[in-house]
């Protein structure tokens, strides 16, 4: 009986145990190439939604915000002015600059926002290429004399290994997700930005509203460089994976590596509030 148990639990921890970091170790790998892509270059049908709708819905909207930021400002330069008695010229052609420079804002918005993410991605692909080097676990480590460790455990040492790695096993699919919403969830994001961009973009040049233009520009510059901050988190995380040894604690070195994952990923989740307070984006 006690060989019997032996023989299962020794098969459902090499079982566990084979492979278990490679999908964690894909997806990290992926994390650079994702975040290093813009918003084009990430996939482009739905690159060519947003902008059709920030083009058709959007800018409409857009000119009626400027025309009214605008009108207003025109009228409370009137009164300021005395009801025209304290004439000033200059401040007419002033607002007719403004006016002619918020149009070019709004018209060309799209090519603003897309240029902050052109930025971004040179930050991240020289990044990358600097600071980030193997982020992958090898699962080797384990697997290399592992028969004559499991043979040198009693019975109740194996059935504790086995319950862990089944644990970490379960904790790592759940850390793929954690990592897949992150990656995934900033790009929704940026998208959802930057569909709106024309009406925000509209109060840039209206010293009353020019807040709501400049809070989104700082939010935009945060999507951005949450992307460098990332790149940073992986290239902590590789540094950390490097040195990894298997000792005949299986277990230490087991959560141990865990402890990287989990690490790593809370850093991710981070990246994102960091870089707006960094910006005030809040």
């Amino acid at each position: 009986m006690e060989e019997w148990l032996r023989e299962i639990l020794t098969s459902g921890i090499t079982s566990n145990l084979s492979g278990l970091f490679d999908q964690v170790n894909t997806k990290v790998g992926e994390i650079a190439e994702t975040v290093g892509k813009t918003p084009q270059g990430w996939n482009g049908a739905i690159y060519n939604m947003v902008k059709g709708l920030s083009d058709n819905v959007m800018v409409p909207i857009a000119a009626m915000v400027l025309a009214f930021v605008m009108s207003l400002e025109l009228l409370q330069m009137v009164i300021d002015r005395n009801n025209l008695n304290d004439g000033d010229t200059f401040a007419f052609f002033k607002w007719v600059f403004k006016s002619s420079a918020a149009c070019l804002i709004v018209t060309n918005t799209w090519n603003i926002v897309m240029a902050v993410f052109d930025v971004g991605q040179h930050i991240v692909n020289e990044a990358a290429g600097v600071a980030i080097g193997s982020v992958a676990i090898d699962s080797s480590l384990f697997m290399d004399g592992l028969d004559e460790k499991l043979a040198a455990m009693t019975l109740g040492a194996l059935l504790g290994l086995w319950v862990q790695t089944g644990v970490v096993k379960l904790c790592m699919g759940l850390l793929q997700i954690c990592i897949l919403v992150v990656v995934f969830g900033r790009m929704i994001e940026i998208y959802l930005v930057t569909s709106v961009a024309p009406v925000p973009m509209a109060t840039m040049m209206n010293k009353e509203s020019e807040q709501v233009g400049r809070n989104y520009l700082r939010n935009l510059i945060a999507l951005a460089f949450q992307a460098f901050l990332i790149i940073v988190c992986v290239a902590i995380y590789a540094a950390l994976v490097e040195h990894i040894t298997v000792t005949d604690d299986i277990s230490y070195a087991l959560w141990t590596c865990m402890g990287y994952t989990v690490l790593l990923c809370f850093s991710l989740f981070k990246t994102g509030s960091l870089a707006k307070s960094i910006f005030n984006a809040h």
